[in-house]
Protein backbone atom coordinates (compact mmCIF):
# COMPACT_ATOMS: atom_id res chain seq x y z
CA UNK A 1 0.00 0.00 0.00
CA UNK A 2 1.30 3.76 -0.98
CA UNK A 3 1.78 5.81 1.91
CA UNK A 4 0.32 9.16 0.91
CA UNK A 5 0.95 12.30 2.31
CA UNK A 6 -1.39 14.01 5.24
CA UNK A 7 -3.85 16.55 5.10
CA UNK A 8 -1.50 18.65 7.26
CA UNK A 9 0.84 18.69 4.57
CA UNK A 10 -1.19 20.90 1.72
CA UNK A 11 -3.54 22.54 4.48
CA UNK A 12 -3.61 25.98 4.89
CA UNK A 13 -2.23 26.71 8.33
CA UNK A 14 -2.47 31.35 8.67
CA UNK A 15 -5.99 31.32 9.15
CA UNK A 16 -8.46 34.46 9.58
CA UNK A 17 -10.93 33.26 11.88
CA UNK A 18 -13.81 35.32 13.39
CA UNK A 19 -15.61 35.47 16.85
CA UNK A 20 -19.13 34.46 17.16
CA UNK A 21 -20.21 37.54 18.35
CA UNK A 22 -18.70 39.98 15.85
CA UNK A 23 -21.22 42.36 13.73
CA UNK A 24 -22.15 40.55 10.54
CA UNK A 25 -21.58 43.60 8.12
CA UNK A 26 -18.14 43.59 9.99
CA UNK A 27 -17.49 40.24 9.49
CA UNK A 28 -18.42 40.73 5.62
CA UNK A 29 -15.70 43.45 5.14
CA UNK A 30 -12.83 41.24 6.71
CA UNK A 31 -14.17 37.94 4.18
CA UNK A 32 -14.25 41.08 1.28
CA UNK A 33 -10.73 42.83 2.37
CA UNK A 34 -9.02 39.16 2.36
CA UNK A 35 -10.64 38.02 -0.56
CA UNK A 36 -11.42 35.06 1.08
CA UNK A 37 -14.66 32.95 0.57
CA UNK A 38 -15.66 32.49 4.46
CA UNK A 39 -13.78 31.75 7.49
CA UNK A 40 -13.56 29.69 10.76
CA UNK A 41 -15.58 31.06 14.09
CA UNK A 42 -13.73 29.75 16.92
CA UNK A 43 -14.98 31.25 20.41
CA UNK A 44 -12.52 32.45 23.36
CA UNK A 45 -11.73 29.05 24.08
CA UNK A 46 -10.88 28.42 20.60
CA UNK A 47 -13.27 26.13 19.84
CA UNK A 48 -14.41 25.55 16.44
CA UNK A 49 -18.25 26.72 16.36
CA UNK A 50 -19.33 27.35 12.95
CA UNK A 51 -18.19 28.71 9.86
CA UNK A 52 -19.05 32.17 7.91
CA UNK A 53 -19.40 31.76 4.02
CA UNK A 54 -20.22 34.41 1.73
CA UNK A 55 -23.28 32.37 0.95
CA UNK A 56 -23.91 32.63 4.67
CA UNK A 57 -23.57 36.65 4.09
CA UNK A 58 -25.80 36.84 1.01
CA UNK A 59 -28.48 36.09 3.40
CA UNK A 60 -27.28 38.79 5.81
CA UNK A 61 -27.47 41.11 3.14
CA UNK A 62 -30.92 40.57 2.21
CA UNK A 63 -32.54 40.61 5.45
CA UNK A 64 -31.10 43.52 5.73
CA UNK A 65 -32.45 45.04 2.42
CA UNK A 66 -35.81 43.56 3.13
CA UNK A 67 -35.62 45.16 7.04
CA UNK A 68 -33.77 48.67 5.53
CA UNK A 69 -30.74 47.93 8.28
CA UNK A 70 -28.14 45.69 9.09
CA UNK A 71 -27.79 43.42 12.30
CA UNK A 72 -26.88 40.70 13.53
CA UNK A 73 -23.72 38.97 14.93
CA UNK A 74 -21.47 36.56 13.01
CA UNK A 75 -23.55 33.58 15.28
CA UNK A 76 -26.72 34.65 13.77
CA UNK A 77 -25.58 33.67 10.07
CA UNK A 78 -23.11 31.38 10.53
CA UNK A 79 -23.47 27.32 9.62
CA UNK A 80 -22.99 24.96 12.61
CA UNK A 81 -22.05 22.64 13.33
CA UNK A 82 -19.14 22.20 11.23
CA UNK A 83 -17.82 19.15 9.11
CA UNK A 84 -14.08 19.16 9.77
CA UNK A 85 -11.38 16.79 8.50
CA UNK A 86 -8.52 15.04 10.74
CA UNK A 87 -4.78 16.33 10.23
CA UNK A 88 -3.63 12.87 9.91
CA UNK A 89 -5.91 11.71 7.28
CA UNK A 90 -4.70 10.96 4.01
CA UNK A 91 -4.86 12.69 0.51
CA UNK A 92 -6.77 10.43 -0.87
CA UNK A 93 -9.04 9.24 1.63
CA UNK A 94 -9.27 13.49 1.56
CA UNK A 95 -10.03 13.39 -1.88
CA UNK A 96 -12.88 10.88 -0.95
CA UNK A 97 -14.66 13.24 1.32
CA UNK A 98 -14.75 15.99 -1.22
CA UNK A 99 -16.21 14.20 -3.65
CA UNK A 100 -18.72 12.85 -1.71
CA UNK A 101 -19.32 16.60 -0.09
CA UNK A 102 -20.61 19.68 -1.95
CA UNK A 103 -17.84 22.05 0.52
CA UNK A 104 -15.23 23.54 -1.29
CA UNK A 105 -12.98 23.56 1.75
CA UNK A 106 -13.10 22.09 5.32
CA UNK A 107 -11.20 23.25 8.44
CA UNK A 108 -8.62 20.84 10.02
CA UNK A 109 -8.59 19.84 13.07
CA UNK A 110 -6.07 18.30 15.45
CA UNK A 111 -7.12 16.60 18.78
CA UNK A 112 -10.37 18.23 18.52
CA UNK A 113 -8.22 21.82 17.56
CA UNK A 114 -8.52 24.08 14.84
CA UNK A 115 -5.05 24.03 13.34
CA UNK A 116 -5.75 25.22 9.56
CA UNK A 117 -8.48 24.53 6.70
CA UNK A 118 -8.00 22.45 3.09
CA UNK A 119 -9.60 23.58 -0.06
CA UNK A 120 -10.11 21.45 -3.32
CA UNK A 121 -7.20 23.19 -5.22
CA UNK A 122 -4.79 22.48 -1.85
CA UNK A 123 -6.11 18.43 -2.56
CA UNK A 124 -5.65 18.65 -6.15
CA UNK A 125 -2.17 20.22 -5.81
CA UNK A 126 -1.33 17.22 -3.55
CA UNK A 127 -2.65 14.77 -5.85
CA UNK A 128 -0.98 16.00 -8.62
CA UNK A 129 2.64 16.43 -6.71
CA UNK A 130 2.31 13.38 -5.66
CA UNK A 131 0.83 11.62 -8.78
CA UNK A 132 -1.67 9.07 -7.79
Amino acid sequence: MTKWPKVREYMAATLVTLPPEMEILRAMEILLAERISGAPVVDAAGKLVGVLSKKDCLKAALNACYHQQWGGAVADYMSSPVETMEADLDIVEAAERFLASHYRRFPVVEEGRLTGQISRADLLRALVDNWC
